[in-house]
């Protein structure tokens, strides 16, 4: 049978390259690289510069004395501009007039993609990002301002990170001719619990300005707990999480590399081991390893101060019996899930949100909720006895700034698997109290830094726009105050 016109036509459509990627297909690539992105290259980075974990070679020992300059292109081409923002961005294109479903998810996973994107870098392309097609992409968009990116600026036609959620969730309740499945890796299509995740993602925006912006951040926390306890993450189960598995190429990215490419690169950071000891801490062996001690019936876990030395290389005992991420950061074999937004994330929000109002009551209250709630998804097995014999731990006392230093010391123990959000809190706060390393790079010499340096490909291809460096020890993102 001869060829139709159409057909002889369509000659030069590649069949095996599609023009539009089917949203089923994108939102499964959009979450996947999520999770990958705060677990992979970002994720050692932060955990480092927050002390859970030490570098004792190559590239975290790099990072762990300040040596940030030269790096993350990878995360910033594939990973967020060129993987999850782009991906989301395709999808609200595609779908926004015939499946707004789908649109929402996407502006939630973008809302949390550009937050993590400007929160480690501060000021970079937003309102003009992701814009123009695969054949003539916008390569040289403005770099906007982190408090505009919260804010929104009307003038230069920036929406606010809260408006992009907001947007989100309202999509969420329109008529939709496609709805995710088995194609969302995390909730399987499950719209309350989507937006229980947009509204929870608010709180933790919100809580992000709150020392910059306090009346905004109440304002938002407010406009959330106005729905109602079922309107936010309030069980473990509830938690957007990215699943992974045990098959090689789909394990945990923190797996991947502590016992797979990488395994002699990090290990527990003596600071972290010594603040869970103190606190008598159950999580500290399910968070991390632990190797034989002199008796044989007894355990310890083995860590080393961040900036120990200036050869770079641990001494082979320490390297032989290291303590490394366990079972509740990756799995037996890699399938622990990469968390994003959690129930103990939501309660220690609130806990500090009602400290902020001088709601002791209620403070109280979600802070032991917190500590619950990580020390259950943990694994922790007798938690209501660790709280008796620890009361001193789990209950607020003294000054306000005491007690903000209780919260976001708890938060910090609770986010071991996610370096970001303990970062986060840490440069918004000052907490916990973290010396800096032993042995720090010219690049930071006094302080812990306070952001990312711009990746080279973007300051070569994005000149024009890009701002120009400060060191890091000066220049602080918008919100922070260390």
């Amino acid at each position: 049978m001869g060829c139709k016109k159409d057909d002889f036509l369509n000659v030069n459509t590649d069949p095996n390259r599609p023009l539009t990627v089917p949203p089923s297909v994108l939102l499964t690539g959009v979450q996947a690289t999520t999770g990958f992105a705060v677990g992979n290259d970002l994720g050692r980075v932060t955990a480092l510069l927050i002390q859970h974990t030490a570098g004792i070679a190559n590239q975290p020992r790099t990072y762990d004395t300040y040596q940030l300059r030269g790096s993350y292109d990878n995360q910033w081409n594939q990973e967020l501009y060129g993987g999850g923002l782009n991906q989301s961005q395709q999808i609200i294109n595609n779908t926004q007039d015939t499946s707004p479903v789908y649109a929402g998810f996407a502006k939630l996973l973008k809302a949390y993609n550009f937050a993590f994107t400007t929160d480690l870098w501060g000021d970079v392309p937003y309102s003009q990002a992701l814009q123009g097609n695969l054949a003539t992409p916008n390569l040289q968009p403005r770099f906007d301002k982190q408090e505009d990116i919260y804010k929104g600026n009307a003038q230069l036609e920036i929406q606010s990170l809260f408006d992009l959620v907001r947007e989100g969730l309202a999509d969420l309740d329109k008529p939709s001719a496609l709805k995710p499945g088995a194609d969302d890796l995390v909730y399987k299509g499950d719209i309350a619990k989507w937006k229980q995740f947009g509204n929870t993602l608010l709180l933790k925006l919100a809580n992000t300005i709150s020392v910059k912006e306090p009346a905004l951040a109440t304002a938002v926390i407010k406009e959330v707990l106005a729905k109602g306890p079922s309107a936010i993450i309030t069980s473990n189960a509830n938690d957007f999480q990215v699943p992974y598995g045990t098959s090689v190429g789909n394990q945990n990215p923190f797996y991947a590399y502590n016992y797979v490419t990488r395994p002699d690169d990090q290990m527990l950071s003596q600071r972290f081991l010594d603040s869970l000891r103190v606190l008598r801490d159950p999580r500290l062996p399910l968070f991390f390893t632990t190797t034989p001690a002199n008796s044989a019936a007894t355990t310890t876990a083995v860590g080393i101060f961040t900036g120990y030395d200036n050869a770079g290389t641990a001494p082979v005992p320490i390297r032989a019996n290291r303590s490394r991420y366990n079972a509740y950061v990756v799995g037996a074999s890699g399938e622990a899930p990469v968390r994003i937004i959690t129930n103990f994330q939501r309660a220690f929000i609130l806990a500090e949100y009602y400290l902020s109002q001088n709601d002791l009551v209620n403070a109280q209250k979600l802070f032991q909720e917190g500590i619950t709630a990580s020390m259950t998804k943990a694994g922790v097995t007798d938690i209501t006895k660790y709280f008796t014999d620890n009361p001193k731990v789990v209950t607020l006392a003294g000054d306000n700034k005491r007690m903000l230093n209780q919260i976001i010391t708890q938060k910090w123990i609770a986010w071991v698997g996610n370096g970001y959000e303990a970062y986060n809190d840490y440069r918004r706060t000052g907490y916990p109290r973290l010396a800096i390393v032993t042995n720090p790079s010219s690049e930071s010499p006094t302080s812990i830094p306070s952001r990312l340096f711009y990746p080279n490909t973007e300051i070569t291809a994005n000149s024009t726009n890009i701002p120009t460096p400060q060191p890091l020890t000066t220049e602080l993102v918008w919100w922070a105050i260390k």
